[in-house]
């Protein structure tokens, strides 16, 4: 069994997706060429990347099924974050999971159920304070 130290008692909320990754490991993600790096300084890593058609890459692992993102780390479902984040693609940028603005994602939904995890609801996002600094996390251990 693996637990992370956000679940133990009294550990801080953490944002449900570093609990997630299902979109990371779910759908294509394909962005306009000149986010990457070799175009843009500081741009997505042109290395994690790989051309889909004359103006679009993708980020390599998600172009094929079953997908996984190469910058999504951790295990799906329990503990996740990508390796990436700040340079992230704009099409990672703008996925908004189910609720975190109020609003109902039904894809957020669709990869979650593909991994085996229930939908989020409005009450997920109880604790939520969007200028709060992040938690520290450490990295799963054995239990």
């Amino acid at each position: 069994m693996v637990t992370a130290i956000f679940e133990a008692p009294g550990a801080p909320w953490v944002h449900p997706c570093l609990r997630c990754g299902a979109c990371c490991a779910h759908y294509r993600a394909s962005f306009y060429w000149a986010e990457a790096d070799d175009a843009t300084p500081g741009g997505v890593p042109v290395e994690l990347t790989q051309v889909l058609t004359p103006h679009l890459r993708v980020m390599r692992g998600t172009e094929r099924k079953p997908a996984r993102c190469i910058a999504l780390q951790g295990e799906v479902g329990v503990a996740v974050s990508c390796s990436i984040h700040p340079r992230r693609a704009s099409v990672c940028r703008e996925y908004p999971p189910s609720f975190e603005d109020g609003l109902h994602n039904p894809r957020c939904d669709e990869a979650r159920q593909a991994h085996g995890m229930a939908a989020l609801t409005p009450a997920d996002w109880s604790g939520f304070e969007p200028d709060a600094p992040p938690p520290v996390l450490t990295p799963p251990r054995a239990a």
